[in-house]
């Protein structure tokens, strides 16, 4: 890499430990490699929105030519929202992507992601399949999303009812972790 992208991702990696603003957000980032190229982020899921509780892990990747571009981020954790692909993790973020300026931090990445989560873009999908039950039935899309939350990144399950039925699909066989298609179908009577 570059010395003035190590030098820089360097800066930016300490400003993130030592930034009040990402520890009272629940912000943290780790190096995966000692030469700053790869760096596992993890964000809080936002108060009062479905991802409440749960913890997001990111895997973040410096370019050669950044601060230039942007860096390369993907949720690790699967969650159900119409900007993040249920399936790969990659997100749709301006500034991920076209609206990257050499002046934005990884400070700025991560609570940009962590507001994404408080604010979805459904006319601007990565899953074209979630923003479609987010704008056509907004209360299921609650519930898929509050059920991943609690399946994938640890958020407590949001309901006495929710406990008894996943309590019953483990009687039943299940594993808890099995995945959210069987469960979803189960849970809300399909």
């Amino acid at each position: 890499m570059a010395n003035i992208a190590v030098q820089r991702i360097k800066r930016e990696f300490k400003e993130v430990l030592k930034s009040e603003e990402t520890s009272k957000n629940q912000i943290k980032v780790d190096l995966v490699d000692e030469n700053f190229t790869e760096l596992k982020g993890e964000i809080a899921g936002p108060p009062d929105t479905p991802y409440e509780g749960g913890r997001y892990q990111l895997e973040i990747k410096i370019p050669e030519t950044y601060p230039f571009n942007p860096p390369k981020v993907r949720f690790i954790t699967k969650i159900w929202h119409p900007n993040i692909s249920s399936v790969t993790g990659a997100i749709c973020l301006d500034i991920l992507k076209d609206q990257w300026a050499a002046a934005m931090t990884l400070r700025t990445v991560l609570l940009s992601l962590q507001a994404l989560l408080a604010a979805a873009e459904p006319d601007d999908p990565q899953d074209a399949v979630v923003a479609n039950q987010y704008k056509q039935n907004p209360e299921m899309f609650k519930q898929t999303a509050r059920l991943w939350s609690h399946v994938y990144a640890g958020a407590p399950s949001s309901s006495p009812e929710y406990t008894r039925k996943i309590d019953k699909l483990c009687a039943m066989g299940f594993d808890k972790v099995s995945g959210p298609h069987v469960t979803k179908r189960f849970l809300l009577g399909q």
